[in-house]
């Protein structure tokens, strides 16, 4: 891939904030750091050792730290990355700023989700990328985030942020 995952990270912050203590994102998941949903990913074992955190219970009662956020999400960005351009390999082949468009969209709803955008696939698979911003703009994801559509979508058209 050849975005940057640093400035992917530093973008992610700025979409989904970086909260320290467990909440209820809007769907009512219970959710940490950059966006961890507590729900479907969880924090492995091996993530708990890594940030030397003795159990969940831990981290429900007293959160984690700004590093460990980075971490977690570092680590979600990586398994995003690799579901995408498993079901789409064209993603890698993409310039940098859409690359970081469709990681970003597939980092907020999750890649299956994602993968329903059916016209904007198309539209991309034939580099359509002004249709494809489109086919973002025409839907309920880009009614329920708002602004940060707007600014992926542009992005998608041009290419640049």
């Amino acid at each position: 891939m050849k975005y940057n995952r640093s400035n992917f990270l530093d973008k992610l912050i700025e979409h989904e904030g970086m909260v320290l203590t467990v909440y209820q994102d809007s769907l009512g998941i219970d959710t940490i750091g950059i966006g961890r949903n507590l729900k479907d990913r969880g924090i492995s074992k091996e993530e708990l050792d890594y940030l030397d955190i003795p159990s969940m219970e831990v981290v429900y009662e007293q959160g984690i730290n700004e590093a460990d956020a980075r971490y977690l999400a570092l680590n979600d960005i990586a398994i995003v990355e690799n579901e995408l351009c498993r079901v789409h390999p064209c993603v890698e082949e993409m310039d940098s700023v859409r690359q970081l468009v469709l990681m970003d969209m597939a980092f907020n709803m999750g890649v299956p989700r994602l993968c329903k955008f059916q016209l904007m696939w198309n539209a991309i698979h034939q580099q359509q990328y002004e249709t494809a911003s489109l086919e973002m703009m025409d839907s309920k994801w880009a009614r329920q985030v708002g602004r940060r559509a707007k600014i992926l979508s542009e992005a998608m058209k041009t290419g640049a942020f």
